[in-house]
């Protein structure tokens, strides 16, 4: 479970929710939250829950450029050694965007650098292009799409091939055995990023768990919706159960565990 899922509740409330409902384990989101940035505080709530940290999400949403660095570079390279030291093998990342064109030039072989440096994989991640009517323009470089031009390792996000328009079946062929990170949520192609439960949109979710099910994918699958609506942390909780449900029974893997 990503941790982004409990927002606007803090990242140890994230780890509690999915020791509760049984997830095997948490997506660190690296946030505004201060909790979310430091080692020690990660590692904490990961021993006080059980939860290891299978992920980490390096900080390059438009909220969150001045998190660590204003230095993209510095960002991914702290990501990186956050991840190593927490046991976490993958890092998600998104495409540059296009002001960071510096950045952009050089974000392949520090990718490589740093794998081969702290042990872990940076999976580049899908992400979708601005609509306004007509209009579709991207705010990255080379495009919202990282098969072009290519990346060593991938994270496919199901929300944002909805909000994108893009075949997610066509995206996840192109990935092929490079696909190390799925981002399960579903969207129903407003040009918005959605983050519905998986089923609740028009994504064919249930397939890709199904064929990464079949295929011995021994990558994460992460539930990373967004609860921020829910009207309340029950509401909260059962969409993410319902997640959880919904991933197990697609993958093919043991149904969870009753809360205690």
């Amino acid at each position: 479970m990503s941790t982004a899922s409990v927002f606007p509740e803090p990242m140890d409330s994230a780890f509690e929710v999915a020791a509760e409902l049984g997830y095997d384990g948490v997506e660190l989101m690296v946030w505004t939250d201060p909790d979310s940035q430091h080692l020690a505080s990660v590692a904490r709530a990961s021993e006080r829950t059980g939860m290891p940290v299978l992920a980490v999400h390096a900080p390059c949403l438009a909220i969150t450029q001045r998190v660590w660095s204003p230095d993209p570079v510095e960002r991914l390279r702290r990501s990186a050694v956050l991840a190593a030291s927490l046991g976490a093998p993958t890092v998600v990342l998104h495409p540059p965007f296009r002001w960071q064109r510096r950045y952009a030039h050089g974000v392949g072989r520090q990718a490589e650098e740093l794998e081969r440096a702290h042990g872990v994989r940076i999976a580049m991640e899908n992400m979708f292009p601005l609509r306004r009517g007509r209009l579709r323009w991207s705010s990255y470089t080379p495009g919202h799409d990282p098969t072009t031009p290519g990346a060593r390792w991938y994270t496919l996000d199901l929300s944002h091939t909805a909000t994108a328009g893009d075949d997610a079946l066509a995206l996840l062929d192109r990935m092929g055995e490079r696909l190390v990170h799925l981002h399960l949520a579903d969207g129903t192609g407003l040009s918005r990023d959605e983050h519905l439960v998986p089923g609740r949109g028009t994504q064919p979710c249930a397939e890709v768990c199904r064929r990464l099910g079949a295929s011995g994918f021994d990558g994460a699958v992460v539930v990373e919706i967004s609860t921020r609506r829910a009207r309340s942390r029950n509401e909260r909780l059962d969409m993410l159960a319902e997640s959880l449900l919904f991933a197990r029974l697609h993958l093919g893997t043991d149904l969870p565990r009753s809360p205690v």
